[in-house]
């Protein structure tokens, strides 16, 4: 499965789970990113956006990395744009960087949405800030990595249909979740964190555990 990981300029927090996670992925940074690739120890192949948070410096030291350049007013944020390339070169699993958190909480959202909409035609997409990361689920079955303790919410985007969690402090079987409830939110991995959804569309957020 070819993966790309797009560097957004959000919050990050660098963590050894997070360069395990991108070490085999291509990667495309958008725009002022690009002063996290020493600390995630990335080379990357592609630097997009309008470059109104990168100082001349900056655009000097990383010269050798292709780049694309569009003007501040557009119809797309240097993200977006960052995944269209990635799509176009064949990505089917995208990994956001620096998609959680921050001081822009409509950014945070768009990338829920968006990550729905790639999951929707086939392409499996992690959110990250490194402390916290995000899934998008359709209905199937899932199995999570995540250490015991780490903390967890299955926000739904719709009514939620015959959704099984195990693995988890508070299991559930083939339960019926309707829109807006906070029934799921606030779980805790005590196991192998498994998940199966029958009809619906939900975002996992998670919380790990500090280390």
């Amino acid at each position: 499965m070819k993966s790309y990981t797009i560097v957004l300029d959000g919050h990050l927090q660098v963590t050894g789970r997070l360069i395990s996670q991108i070490g085999k992925s291509n990667v495309i940074v958008a725009d002022g990113a690009i002063r996290y690739i020493e600390a995630l120890h990335v080379k990357p192949e592609l630097w997009v956006g309008d470059f109104d948070s990168t100082g001349s410096g900056l655009k000097l030291k990383y010269n050798t990395i292709e780049q694309r350049s569009f003007p501040v007013a557009k119809d797309k944020t240097d993200g977006e744009l960052a995944i269209d390339f990635a799509l176009e070169r064949g990505a089917e699993r995208i990994i956001l960087c620096g998609a959680l958190g921050g001081k822009r909480s409509d950014h945070a959202f768009f990338h829920f949405a968006h990550a729905l909409a790639m999951k929707k035609k086939g392409i499996d997409v992690l959110l990250t800030s490194g402390n916290e990361e995000g899934y998008a689920i359709l209905p199937g079955h899932y199995t999570f990595d995540f250490p015991v303790g780490t903390i967890f919410s299955l926000i739904g985007f719709d009514d939620l249909g015959g959704l099984t969690i195990e693995g988890a402090r508070w299991p559930l079987f083939e339960k019926n979740v309707p829109f807006g409830s906070s029934l799921t939110l606030s779980n805790e991995v005590n196991g192998k964190l498994q998940l199966h959804l029958s009809t619906g569309r939900a975002l996992l957020l998670a919380t790990l555990p500090e280390v």
